[in-house]
């Protein structure tokens, strides 16, 4: 499924989700071989148990995978300026 998502979505960002508790490393290792360059982390995902976020730095590490810096597009970038200023302006107001 990884690879074929990966030869149809060459660009596309192949997550891996829930269900991964049930994989060893060696298993996630091999879905990063086949094209995954992206998983969900943190304890829960709705209802499901999900990886521990120190076990996936571990298996990061062991593998020697970089995970990516968070990135915004330009349009969520300004909606978080002007969440930010009307943060400031709510502050600003309510202080004097």
């Amino acid at each position: 499924m990884i690879g074929s998502a990966r030869i149809v979505m060459p660009k596309a960002m192949v997550r891996l989700s829930a269900g991964r508790v049930r994989f060893s490393m060696a298993e996630q290792a091999l879905c990063f071989l086949a094209g995954a360059n992206s998983i969900f982390t943190g304890e829960k995902l709705l209802t499901t148990p999900n990886n521990d976020y120190d076990a996936d730095q571990l298996m990061f590490k062991v593998l020697g995978l970089i995970p990516k810096a968070p990135s915004f597009s330009a349009e969520e970038e300004k909606a978080c300026g002007c969440e930010a200023e009307h943060c400031q302006e709510a502050v600003s107001s309510s202080s004097g």
